[in-house]
């Protein structure tokens, strides 16, 4: 099952039980999201990658710098350990790990949540990757993906008990759109995938004919 099936199956599943003005609600700042245009803000292939150092959920930091030096980089932004359409993300990512590395590149994922949080989703998932930690959502606004979610997406989310505010130690009630970026050694994005549409995330197989192509022309 791919991971947009797996993504669709939990979506259905949620939706005929959940109260019908809640789902209303979560689509409706979907939609208005999307029709923002802020994805089309969000950095493409061709930009230079903004530099960072974040903090690892296992303890200490991890560089862009160092992690490029040791070959191209697979970035996913994700909105955080209460999400379960990122949870079922992780999972596709865990499984495609082993073909990523085998093309000689790196993997990060990236969420606005606390470190305590981005431990429980690591250990949950039993993630191998480095889970790091975006204090405030800086990199991901720098990567153009960070927004504010509506009053009544907030109210709802309240009323289900996730409290964003804690989770991310922020209390700005913004989030990053799911994205996933390919980083090329040169500091270039070589692949960009945003999603303003949280249950719909591409497949992370479609990142292996970059990743070759890259692996290709460094060996060239």
């Amino acid at each position: 099952m791919s991971l947009q099936e797996k993504l669709d199956a939990f979506k259905a599943d949620f939706e005929g039980k959940a109260p019908k003005q809640a789902v209303e609600i979560m689509h409706r700042a979907t939609a208005d999201l999307i029709a923002s245009g802020q994805a089309d803000k969000a950095l493409t292939a061709g930009a230079v990658a903004p530099a960072f150092t974040l903090s690892e959920a296992d303890g200490g930091s991890v560089g862009s710098s160092d992690l490029l030096a040791r070959g191209p980089l697979v970035i996913s932004f994700y909105r955080g350990v209460w999400c379960p359409y990122c949870n079922i993300e992780l999972g596709a990512l865990r499984e495609a790990w082993p073909a990523i590395q085998a093309t000689g590149a790196q993997l990060i994922s990236i969420s606005p949540q606390s470190l305590a949080n981005g431990r429980k989703a690591k250990r949950d998932k039993q993630i191998d990757f480095p889970m790091l930690s975006d204090p405030h959502g800086e990199l991901a606004d720098a990567f153009g993906l960070r927004f504010r979610l509506p009053d009544d997406l907030i109210a709802l989310y309240q009323s289900f008990g996730v409290d964003l505010p804690a989770i991310n130690e922020d209390p700005s009630w913004k989030l990053p759109m799911p994205a996933r970026f390919v980083i090329g050694q040169d500091g270039v994005i070589a692949y960009a995938e945003v999603s303003p549409d949280y249950t719909r995330r591409p497949d992370p197989a479609d990142l292996l004919p970059v990743l070759k192509r890259l692996q290709g022309s460094i060996a060239a």
